[in-house]
């Protein structure tokens, strides 16, 4: 009994299935992963009993957290020193020193972090500048 050995035997594998699964657990990460990233800082205004002023669409806002953190015109600041607040400025207003620039601070806010934001809008050149309250509530 004489058996033959094929040496010429080519071995292949079907990628297909393979394929599949790959592309599945694509669709599923992308369908099931969300990709915004919210940024908005959360306030609580001090109070104070006043009239309201109305604010002109083209002011820019600083909005201080109550961790001390910035944010210019919705635009999260990396670092909260007053280097970074001014260019920031400096980039928002275009070199247009008329706008007012409103200040938004939180109600636990430390002082600290309202003068320096005041302080970089007087450094800046900055004239009409405000503070953001809310009114007392009523009970």
């Amino acid at each position: 009994m004489q058996f033959r050995r094929q040496t010429n035997q080519e071995v292949t594998v079907n990628l297909t299935p393979l394929i599949d699964v790959v592309f599945l657990l694509l669709i599923f990460f992308m369908v099931s992963t969300s990709f915004t990233k919210e940024t908005h800082l959360s306030l609580n205004l001090p109070e104070a009993s006043g009239d309201e002023s109305v604010v002109a669409v083209d002011a820019i806002e600083v909005t201080i957290s109550s961790s001390g953190n910035y944010a210019v015109n919705g635009r999260t600041l990396v670092s909260s020193n007053l280097a970074n607040l001014q260019k920031a400025l400096t980039e928002v207003s275009g070199g247009n020193i008329d706008l007012p620039l409103v200040i938004t601070a939180d109600a636990k806010t430390p002082h600290q972090a309202v003068i320096t934001a005041m302080d970089a809008a007087g450094k800046q050149g900055f004239a009409k500048l405000s503070l953001t309250t809310q009114q007392p509530a009523t009970e």
